[in-house]
């Protein structure tokens, strides 16, 4: 297993913490990431063989504990998932998951997000992207930490197939803003809110703990959903 390592770019999107591992989670990476986890590689993943089939394939970056990711694979076995997170703690549970779900339908990648998009997932490669609940990094002398910049967002759209969806949620307003601004001037990207904005929350996605947590706090959900243009 390939954990996140140190990495060329000097800012980064995440800061890893150690965090409480359980010993079933320990347990769960030592013994079943051999078959659910994928070790980082600069070169393209070839979803046929990870699958042994073709599938539309979604991948979800930084899916946390994997709530929503187990919920989406467990309701869509005719889908294939690919899920990213640096905590492994996270990992760990989601691992936990599927083998108890006996769900055949998910890959992991514990590596940073930014490496896995530019070099392990293929242009057109993917048919669903998700960034639910990414850290907003609300101090404006981090706001350079946001993943969803534009260098990142144009590869983003780039790994997309065409008519691929990019689906993101944040509880964060001046990062939706952000977001709904980055993704609005990448070419080749169509917001498919009614009014340019934001969208409606996708009645199947399981809520995360961050947005059972913003929920606890009052906050407000912005929802976007952007696909790639079929031409």
């Amino acid at each position: 297993m390939t954990a996140a390592g140190e990495h060329p770019r000097s800012i980064r999107s995440f800061v890893t913490r150690a965090g409480r591992i359980t010993a079933a989670q320990q347990r769960a990476l030592a013994a079943l990431w051999p078959k659910y986890g994928v070790d980082f590689a600069a070169r393209p993943l070839e979803p046929r063989t990870l699958f042994s089939r073709t599938a539309p394939c979604t991948l979800e970056i930084g899916f946390g504990n994997g709530e929503n990711l187990l919920a989406l694979a467990a309701a869509h076995p005719e889908r294939d998932f690919l899920g990213i997170e640096v905590h492994r703690p996270g990992v760990g549970r989601l691992l936990l998951g599927l083998e108890a779900r006996a769900l055949g339908n998910v890959r992991v990648i514990c590596h940073d997000a930014v490496e896995v998009l530019e070099q392990q997932i293929a242009p057109g490669s993917l048919a669903e992207i998700l960034i639910l609940f990414p850290d907003p990094w609300p101090k404006k002398r981090h706001h350079k930490r946001r993943l969803l910049q534009e260098p990142f967002a144009e590869v983003l759209a780039s790994r997309l197939s065409r008519g691929g969806v990019l689906r993101l949620a944040t509880d964060w307003q001046p990062y939706a803003l952000q977001m709904l601004e980055v993704l609005s001037a990448v070419r080749g990207l169509e917001n498919l809110a009614a009014d340019r904005a934001f969208s409606d929350r996708p009645l199947e996605r399981a809520p995360t703990r961050f947005e059972r947590r913003g929920e606890r706090l009052g906050h407000r959900v912005w929802d976007l959903c952007f696909r790639r243009a079929l031409s």
